[in-house]
């Protein structure tokens, strides 16, 4: 008897428990979007992107060029000569794809570029979130923008403005529209 009465004490009082969670979502690309210092970030990795990949193209477009004339002159040279045209095209392969790998790579430069001119103000967005959730009493805030798929989200549980505002932006541009969302 005892076992059935604290076993139902518990159910009722995880239940009141749960009950009392707050939940929020935010959705950091449109808070992202109505930064001007992101907004200027991306535009500088965006072009430092198409700069580097012009360069990287010249490189392939160069390659070409050399391989074409190699083809052409292919049945006059001597077999040294067509190893070593062969073995110039191979290295010019070899450094643009190390060019390719050293700029675009994982741990290449645009890599290490947008971790300089995003990642601070990434952190000032969590940080901000961490605020909100703070003075607002919420035990989760989700992100609508990651992976986390909502079919359902009432708009009163977004946060995304609250943010800007800790951030020191005037939230609600008009862009961001507040009737739930759909599962993108």
């Amino acid at each position: 008897m005892k076992k059935i009465i604290l076993t139902l004490g518990l159910a009722i009082g995880s239940c009141f428990l749960a009950s009392a969670q707050k939940f929020a979502y935010v959705d950091t690309e449109y808070i992202l979007g109505q930064i001007p210092e992101y907004k200027a970030a991306q535009a500088e990795l965006d072009k430092v992107s198409v700069q580097w990949q012009k360069e990287i193209e010249a490189k392939y477009a160069e390659i070409d060029k050399m391989y074409k004339a190699y083809e052409a002159e292919q049945i006059l040279l001597t077999e040294d000569m067509k190893k070593k045209r062969e073995g110039d095209i191979i290295s010019k392969e070899k450094e643009a794809k190390d060019l390719q790998k050293q700029r675009f790579g994982v741990d290449g430069e645009l890599f290490k570029k947008r971790q300089e001119l995003v990642k601070p103000i990434q952190d000032k967005v969590f940080n901000a979130v961490k605020s909100v959730a703070e003075k607002g009493g919420y035990s989760v805030i989700f992100d609508k923008a990651g992976d986390l798929t909502m079919l359902y989200a009432n708009s009163k549980n977004d946060k995304s403005d609250d943010v800007l505002e800790t951030l020191g932006y005037k939230g609600g541009s008009g862009t961001k529209t507040g009737t739930g969302t759909q599962k993108k």
